[in-house]
């Protein structure tokens, strides 16, 4: 009995010890292996080693093109790289999204998305579309809002909304809006507002949304919905009278118009602003989504940078990149809900 229980000691000393010996073996492989993946992280070349391109999907010279080269130029001081403003246009912006879609995920072609090219064109173009924005870009940032103004001719004789409500329902189909083409954004805030007002507007499409500016000056419309800039000078000289604004708050510019969303029409409001941000192909490392976020977010405190964005009317947004998934989701949420609404009258096939 005594030999029995000193073998069994010595037997499960053993085995305790070779456990020890294999916990400590197991161990030390993975801090080796922590150190190699360490060092091998450390090796990795910092991003950007390069100039990083952005992709405009439109012509130079337009409000989004000049909100890009001035984010894109602040960009720089944070990568240590310069940001190229790349423009791509045509088919609505399409060209430019398809391209940064099918582009490589490294982080050195990024893009400018807006409201159009990131929600308003699959829904509206269904047929021309060939990506979904959805599945095909990962959100960078949240850049910016442009506000828009809804004014009208003065020979009108309007106000306010609720004057132009009054006339309108007394006059059903005799005045006029203009959009940039039928199933344009226009379009649909032109629709937003028949249905939110519960007011009857004729709307007339235009080949692009100078002829509708024209339209409205000369009086052949006397309904305008216009980015803020572009309407400014008109409203600064009385050829249009404002009477609402899309807006997150009042503008500084006119502070006695009412936003939609006072007035109680959110949706319509929401609808109605301009906003756009940065995406990059699905599958870019998040590393670099979050390298790129903190360039955006340190480009729109810069006071240079805020100051160029007032002066050209435009609202900065920023935050994380999750801020642009969800504006992406909810605007869509509202095109759907319109365009099932309005059916035919909208959808562009």
């Amino acid at each position: 009995m005594k030999f029995q229980s000193a073998a069994l000691t010595r037997l499960a000393s053993s085995l305790t010890a070779s456990r020890g010996r294999r916990a400590c073996a197991l161990a030390l492989l993975a801090l080796m292996g922590a150190a190699v993946s360490g060092a091998a992280q450390a090796n990795e070349p910092r991003y950007p080693q390069r100039p990083v391109r952005l992709v405009v999907p439109f012509t130079p010279g337009g409000s989004t093109d000049i909100v890009a080269r001035v984010i894109a130029e602040a960009m720089h001081s944070s990568l240590g790289q310069p940001v190229v403003v790349d423009n791509r246009s045509g088919a609505s912006g399409l060209i430019g999204a398809e391209y940064v879609a099918h582009a490589a995920p490294d982080g050195y072609t990024i893009g400018l998305g807006t409201i159009s090219t990131l929600v308003v064109n699959p829904v509206m173009l269904p047929q021309s579309t060939r990506i979904d924005p959805a599945k095909a870009f990962v959100p960078v940032v949240a850049l910016a809002s442009i506000p828009s103004v809804f004014s009208v001719n003065p020979a009108l004789g309007v106000r306010s909304t609720a004057q132009l409500v009054a006339l309108a329902r007394s006059k059903p189909d005799q005045l006029n809006i203009g959009s940039a083409g039928v199933g344009s954004i226009g379009h649909l805030i032109a629709e937003r507002i028949n249905a939110d007002l519960k007011i009857k507007l004729h709307h007339i499409p235009y080949k692009g949304q100078g002829p509708v500016v024209s339209s409205a000056l000369s009086g052949e419309t006397q309904v305008l919905s216009d980015q803020y800039p572009s309407s400014a000078p008109h409203v600064a000289s009385g050829r249009l009278i404002p009477f609402a604004v899309a807006a997150q708050q009042r503008l500084p510019a006119l502070p006695q118009v009412p936003t939609f969303k006072e007035l109680g029409h959110p949706t319509l409001n929401n609808l109605a602003i301009t906003w756009f941000g940065i995406v990059a192909p699905a599958g870019t490392p998040a590393v670099v989504i979050q390298t790129l976020n903190s360039a955006a977010n340190a480009a729109l405190q810069d006071p240079a940078v805020l100051d160029r964005l007032q002066s050209l009317g435009v609202q900065p947004l920023g935050g994380p990149a999750q801020r642009l998934r969800e504006m992406m989701d909810e605007t869509a949420q509202t095109v759907r809900e319109t365009v099932q609404e309005h059916g035919g009258q909208l959808t562009v096939r």
